[in-house]
């Protein structure tokens, strides 16, 4: 039966007032954000925190920061420029990235290479990059998309897509072994959970999709990656000490903006929309440190099981963000470019994010502080799929699948040639003439 305008209207309707129930309820966010401001409006650290913005690239100015608060000290509350200034005021302490690790900060503009893992594979035929090796074998569609889910997207057909099911069953049964705790989220998100978790919303350069709030009503994007629902599921709440650190860990297609004309990054390598399994945790601030190499020695020895060769580095301060106090990324080597390809990260975000969304802990002499919040990328996808093609392939066409994830593959121990997918046609859009 088709629908006809009323019934389309009222679908809409009833998706607006479920959106915006959603939102009013789900998603209170603190009315005052608490930050540091024993740290930032001491004149003392001026010099440092303006340091600190400078290298990180950041667009925050301490400087501002301090005059507006003395303005406001010599207004009155009654003032009518009063709330104008403290707005501005609010705004601009935001702006202020975290603060950096000591050890990062000697880092200059270029990672510093922690580790290798593994050996590269040496090759006595001539190897072939991911996308040759996924047309041979018809597991993978980028092309005459267009007209379908746009440019940068992509179909998994048949095998490869049990390969994307097979990694996501492989590291979320490892991180639900290590302690974690899975949670199935929403992928849209209001915008002021995403600001709050450091996330840049809107400009020329933001890489986060936003909903017409003229069609939805609320002010909603879409997700980039699933901490950003998980942070703001614990909005406001208040963990005892014993509870910490709380591990969790969630399944979620993520949408970013992304976009780029270099040669290596094409194909699959940098899309609109994948899956990821993604880690987060709420620590004790004494514990974080420690807790940001155990998620780091969990993805080595996770990376480590497929038979891979990464790199893991230690990221400079301008490649952190707003939000990480450190973040350390793993990139895998993708023989068929030559490269290596970032494939996951995890960051120590300290209480940048709990102060924004208000995540307190209460110990034992029932005193409550901010924890730190961190996460980690235990599986993105795509990436993935290319170093593993790449590193697995075989003189035959064939991908020899590695042995931890075959029982999550029926048995399979190669990934062959399947049947012949139907081409998609390309068809031009035409205007309805009247």
């Amino acid at each position: 039966m088709l629908a006809t305008p009323f019934s389309k209207l009222m679908r809409l309707s009833m998706l607006n007032n479920h959106l915006h129930m959603t939102c009013k309820t789900l998603w209170e966010l603190p009315k005052t954000i608490q930050l540091d401001e024993k740290y930032l409006l001491d004149p003392n650290n001026i010099h440092k925190i303006d340091d600190n913005t400078k290298h990180r690239k950041s667009r925050g100015n301490i400087k501002l920061v301090h005059e507006l608060y003395n303005r406001l000290n010599s207004l009155k509350c009654t003032s009518s420029s009063y709330e104008e200034i403290k707005e501005l005021f609010d705004k601009e302490c935001l702006e202020i990235p975290n603060k950096t690790h000591p050890d990062v900060f000697k880092y200059g503009n270029s990672p510093k290479v922690v580790k290798y893992v593994g050996q590269k594979r040496t090759f006595e035929f001539a190897h072939k990059e991911f996308s040759e090796i996924a047309k041979n074998l018809n597991l993978v569609r980028t092309d005459q998309l267009g007209n379908l889910s746009g440019s940068r997207s992509y179909y998994l057909l048949g095998q490869m897509a049990e390969l994307e099911q097979a990694l996501v069953r492989y590291f979320v049964g490892n991180l639900i072994k290590n302690g974690f705790q899975l949670v199935s989220v929403p992928d849209i998100l209001p915008r002021n959970v995403v600001e709050s978790c450091g996330m840049s919303t809107q400009g020329e350069r933001t890489q986060v999709y936003t909903l017409d709030s003229e069609m939805y009503g609320p002010d909603l994007c879409l997700s980039g990656t699933s901490e950003i629902a998980l942070a703001g599921y614990l909005s406001n709440k208040i963990k005892h000490v014993k509870e910490l650190p709380l591990k969790l860990c969630s399944v979620s297609r993520c949408y970013r903006a992304e976009t780029s004309s270099i040669a290596e990054e094409r194909g699959i390598f940098r899309v609109h929309e994948f899956t990821k399994v993604e880690m987060f945790i709420v620590a004790h601030p004494l514990q974080s440190d420690l807790i940001l190499e155990e998620i780091r020695t969990l993805q080595e020895l996770l990376f480590e099981s497929l038979e891979i060769h990464f790199q893991v580095l230690d990221m400079p301060p301008h490649d952190l963000g707003a939000p990480a106090y450190r973040k350390y990324d793993i990139e895998a080597w993708m023989p068929g470019r030559n490269i290596y390809g970032e494939i996951s990260s995890c960051s120590n975000c300290t209480d940048f994010q709990s102060r924004r969304l208000n995540i307190q802990y209460k110990n034992s002499k029932g005193d409550c502080d901010f924890v730190h919040t961190l996460n980690g990328t235990a599986c993105a996808i795509p990436r993935l799929l290319i170093a593993l093609t790449e590193t697995h392939q075989e003189s035959n066409g064939v991908i020899s699948i590695p042995q931890v994830l075959q029982k999550f593959m029926n048995g399979k121990k190669v990934i062959e040639r399947q049947k012949k997918i139907p081409q998609l046609m390309l068809i031009k859009n035409k205007k309805n003439k009247f």
